[in-house]
């Protein structure tokens, strides 16, 4: 049996060992950490399938973790966090986690959502090997869906794996108006209704990316009180 490896960043020792619980009878192998310091050790010598990654950690946040994670890999990251505040939720998403869920929280919605992820790790994979040397061109943009690259006039752009995964199946599906439950489900692999402010933030940050003006749009385009489309230009 393939057995998936899931990093635990949280100093609440408590939170940890339920995870730890809760994880291992789903048949994940658990790492655990307990400081940023040693969790951003661990995400890059132990090469976790995912990562669940507190935001208030000592010796290193978790935004500093996430960011310096995301120098090296496309790992998915849910980032768990006790504040509210939408900044904080905000910036997690920006800095390039894949979610983020808000303690307290229920066990099972996040097992759910730790088995999407690593469910949209495999579909991926067996998607890219039946598109090999797949190519979207699309006005100056050209999506390279085996090499999970996206250029702008022929300039590499710098993206997440949640992002492109995005932009692709909006780009495989020109002019078909997605709602961001959709997407959720689609894109996220998350089975109910998540936040969809995640699937906001996401657009927002591949608009700043791949548009020449993130506020006109050209190619993800808002159909209003419904969702998203891709202009195909």
């Amino acid at each position: 049996m393939d057995t998936r490896t899931v990093l635990v960043i949280d100093d609440e020792q408590p939170i940890v060992e339920i995870l730890k619980f809760n994880l291992s009878k789903e048949g994940y192998n658990v790492l655990e950490a307990f400081d940023g310091a040693t969790g951003l050790e661990l995400a890059l010598s132990q090469n976790p399938d995912l990562i669940l990654l507190d935001v208030m950690l000592p010796k290193m946040d978790g935004f500093e973790v996430c960011r310096k994670i995301r120098e090296k890999s496309s790992v998915p990251i849910i980032m768990l966090t006790a504040k509210e505040e939408e900044v904080d939720k905000v910036l997690g998403l920006e800095l390039g986690a894949d979610d983020y869920m808000t303690k307290p929280f229920s066990v099972r919605e996040l097992t759910a959502r730790v088995k999407a992820n690593l469910r949209r790790m495999i579909i991926d994979k067996t998607s890219d090997s039946n598109e090999a040397g797949a190519v979207i061109t699309s006005g100056d943009l050209v999506i390279n869906t085996e090499r999970y690259e996206v250029k702008k006039r022929d300039v590499v752009v710098d993206i997440t794996l949640r992002e492109f995964e995005l932009l692709k199946f909006l780009a495989m599906q020109p002019e078909k108006i997605f709602t961001r439950e959709n997407l959720l489900e689609k894109v996220w692999g998350y089975e109910y209704y998540g936040d969809v402010r995640t699937v906001d933030v996401t657009v927002r940050r591949l608009r700043e990316k791949i548009e020449d003006d993130a506020s006109i749009p050209r190619y993800i385009i808002t159909k209003r009180g419904v969702g998203y489309y891709f202009n195909r230009a």
